[in-house]
């Protein structure tokens, strides 16, 4: 059976950044990052800690999101 969130995730382009809530032992995780491939039962989320493969089957909630804010410039040790 298909939820309304992993239709959305087959329409979705790849390369598209979203975030992707599915079912694990002991509760619900989150995959941010750049959708980069699916199938009929997966869909692969690329993200700052590598690819996460995410059955289709336990996605509770998806959708896409805005691009990452710049990064902040370092801030300087006081009395520089």
């Amino acid at each position: 059976m298909t939820t309304p969130a992993a239709a959305l995730l087959m329409e979705i382009p790849l390369g598209t950044r979203v975030v992707v809530r599915y079912r694990i032992d002991g509760g619900l995780t989150d995959a941010l990052g750049e959708l980069s491939a699916r199938d009929s039962a997966t869909c692969t989320v690329s993200g700052r800690r590598g690819d996460v493969v995410v059955p289709l089957e336990k996605v509770t909630a998806a959708k896409p999101v805005p691009p990452p804010p710049p990064r902040r410039a370092p801030r300087r040790a006081a009395g520089n």
